[in-house]
């Protein structure tokens, strides 16, 4: 197998997981389009990967016309859609009791509505194809429950179930599922944390003495979607929890 001209699209892929895998893919000779809500971000990347074929397009995957656009204009482009990466996300941290209902809002309609909008629009493509593969990152607390973490966790435990549901309603359509299960990573993921002390508590982590052991690198997780992706046409990889080799949870 190999991932040369293979049309992927990433969604939330200004930065993080999803830049690294556009990087990785592109030295690979895939045909991407890259999306996210930062399209000056998107257009470095393609600048930054001269002669890969990079087709930026700015969208917000809360917008389902918006990503529906995406697809369409990676069609008219590339003339197919081979994978779909849902990576768009966001980690709010926050007990219950501090009632974050707008968090609670933005992690269901970007965490999980995002992920949805993705699949509705690719999987036309893919079932009048009669192939493709959905790749959507879920997190290590999609199958574990931490004190702060529950809404975060609910969003991620529904992607699981979302994707579960896909591979068996397309998989006579030779139709690919994979959730991509990330432990700690040092990403802007961090940012998205509302609560300072939660924030700060986690980067000053990042920085301490062992730490490479404790958290990974977005290019480390990119490797993984790059292996799912080139696996043959009769095997799919449903679900990858990658964890640092320190992390206990």
């Amino acid at each position: 197998m190999s991932l040369k001209d293979k049309v992927v699209v990433i969604m939330g892929a200004s930065s993080g997981i999803g830049a690294a895998t556009a990087k990785l893919l592109a030295s690979k000779g895939a045909k991407l389009t890259i999306s996210a809500r930062r399209l000056s971000r998107l257009e470095e990347i393609q600048q930054a990967n001269v002669g890969a074929e990079i087709l930026p397009i700015e969208a917000d995957v809360t917008k389902a016309d918006e990503v529906q656009n995406v697809i369409d204009k990676t069609v008219e482009k590339y003339g197919r859609v081979d994978v779909l990466f849902n990576n768009a996300g966001i980690m709010p941290v926050n007990n219950l009791d501090q009632v974050a209902r707008d968090e609670w809002n933005n992690m269901l309609d970007i965490n999980v509505k995002g992920v949805l909008n993705g699949i509705a629009s690719a999987l036309p493509i893919m079932k009048k194809q009669k192939s493709g593969h959905v790749i959507t990152t879920s997190s290590v607390l999609g199958y574990e429950v931490l004190p702060g973490y529950a809404a975060y966790s609910g969003t991620k435990y529904a992607v699981r179930a979302i994707m579960e549901g896909l591979r068996q309603e397309e998989h006579a359509n030779n139709i690919k599922t994979t959730v991509i299960a990330p432990g700690s990573v040092n990403t802007e993921l961090f940012n998205s944390i509302n609560n300072e002390e939660v924030r700060d508590g986690l980067k000053s982590a990042m920085k301490q003495p062992g730490a490479e052991m404790m958290a990974m690198q977005p290019e480390e997780i990119a490797s993984a979607v790059a292996f799912v992706i080139d696996t043959p046409a009769n095997m799919a990889v449903n679900e990858m929890v990658i964890r640092p080799t320190g992390q206990e949870v």
